[in-house]
């Protein structure tokens, strides 16, 4: 049996000896949900691998009034500014399921700073428990700010709760923190076209 110096072994040099003597591979299943992530070897701790810059072409064919592209399979929403000179992405939440999920394009027609939020029928259906009514403050579902789309019932909001970001955890609709959806707030307006794939 061999020996070794337990005080010459610093911090990162014991858990790289217990991560090869117990093997790396491992699958993560988030905390009451149905998604199961990919193995994460090597360390990451955030959901960062599917974060790249987009073109904006492939998906509009101009940039009228600016536009917003929802990849929900890469959780993140994309923004170019009307004359192209801000481009943002932001990380979010997605819809738990795919009877949720709502796919194609519609446009931003209200904006609402301080929002109140109502569970939808289906909702109050699912979950008799919930309330019937939150105003606008830090038990809100819909954060700081609301971006109404022409669908009923669906928004591209914030969220008090930043353990969704990055997950599937939204009854339909896209979260983003509330310090991006403020300033997403900020750079749409009525008429801002938005794409969900």
């Amino acid at each position: 049996m061999s020996t070794f110096d337990t005080k010459a072994l610093s911090r990162r040099g014991f858990i790289a000896a217990t991560a090869a003597t117990i093997g790396t591979g491992a699958i993560a299943q988030t905390t009451n949900s149905t998604e199961i992530e990919a193995d994460i070897a090597g360390g990451v701790t955030r959901n960062i691998s599917s974060f790249r810059s987009l073109e904006w072409q492939p998906y509009f064919d101009n940039l009228a009034n600016g536009a917003v592209l929802v990849d929900l399979q890469s959780r993140a929403l994309h923004f170019w500014s009307e004359d192209q000179s801000v481009y943002k992405l932001y990380p979010t939440s997605v819809p738990l399921t795919e009877d949720l999920t709502r796919k194609g394009r519609t446009s931003i027609v209200r904006k609402v700073d301080g929002p109140s939020w109502r569970p939808t029928p289906s909702m109050l259906a699912r979950n008799p428990e919930w309330p019937t009514f939150i105003g606008p403050g830090p038990d809100n579902p819909l954060g700081t700010h609301a971006l109404y789309l022409t669908w009923q019932y669906y928004r591209i909001h914030g969220t008090h709760d930043t353990r969704k970001i990055g997950r599937r955890s939204s009854n339909g609709c896209i979260g983003l923190y509330n310090e991006h959806i403020a300033e997403l707030f900020g750079m749409t307006k009525n008429g801002t076209q938005v794409l969900l794939i």
